[in-house]
């Protein structure tokens, strides 16, 4: 997929900065994030997107009617034309991961996905919320999974980075040590 990211980060950074500008980030993304979800619908990619005998007009066209439900403002029809007359419909989703990436990082807040063995109460997940903002210099946003493989311990995953203090990671570095 860095392909796809690579053609999506133009349009993403394009549309960042316009909504930025406009003070509108949040409508944009809310917008955005309707047509990703269209346009990463696999029945829309199939009967809209991949057709090869629409026009770019009525991709756009019929992919601004999937999303009626929602009113668009005008500029965020505007930039969809564009995507579409360009031919990177099926690259929203990517635009909107993108967008959304420069949105956290404008609004100094980090989504932090935290796997533990057991289920975490509320004190324990803002215990680890306020040492990862403290760390971290950002608000924090926590997403909790479970997985009882882990034994014990946690894995925080933000972004690209990794940093697991499961038992299940002790054992297994511990494990690799032992054979080298």
């Amino acid at each position: 997929m860095a392909e796809s990211s690579t053609v999506a980060r133009p349009y993403a950074k394009a549309a960042f900065e316009f909504a930025r500008d406009n003070k509108a980030l949040q409508a944009w993304s809310q917008s955005l994030s309707l047509v990703a979800q269209a346009a990463g619908d696999a029945d829309v990619r199939e009967r809209i997107l991949g057709n090869p005998r629409l026009t770019f007009e009525d991709k756009t066209r019929l992919l601004l009617e999937v999303c009626e439900d929602q009113p668009f403002d005008e500029s965020v029809g505007n930039f969809l034309r564009l995507v579409g007359e360009k031919g990177r419909l099926a690259a929203l989703p990517d635009i909107f991961d993108e967008f959304e990436a420069l949105r956290a990082q404008e609004e100094k807040r980090v989504d932090v996905t935290i796997v533990s063995a057991f289920e975490l109460d509320d004190a324990q997940q803002n215990v680890l919320a306020e040492a990862l903002k403290k760390r971290l210099n950002r608000e924090i946003s926590i997403t909790t999974q479970v997985d009882r493989e882990l034994l014990g311990g946690v894995i925080l995953r933000t972004g690209d980075t990794v940093i697991d203090g499961s038992v299940r990671g002790r054992l297994q570095r511990l494990r690799e040590a032992l054979t080298a």
